[in-house]
């Protein structure tokens, strides 16, 4: 794949959270692009819901919060 093809991939973030159920620190990729968003995805370890709050601003990743989906 040549350099042009990565210049038109959205440019995600890794973020590190720990997991509201089991605690463990968990990374995840965040796409600051899309705004302020809302999701939920199951942990990585524990499986379990996890919503996720993604907070932006001047369209730079500024926070994100994970809290118990259930």
């Amino acid at each position: 794949m040549d350099d042009a093809a990565f210049d038109s991939l959205p440019s995600q973030r890794e973020v590190t959270v720990s997991c509201p159920f089991c605690g463990q620190r968990i990374s995840v990729l965040i796409d600051p692009s899309a705004g302020e968003q809302s999701y939920i995805e199951d942990c990585s370890v524990c499986c379990r819901p996890i919503q996720f709050s993604v907070h932006c601003e001047h369209g730079e990743l500024d926070r994100v919060d994970a809290n118990r989906g259930d």
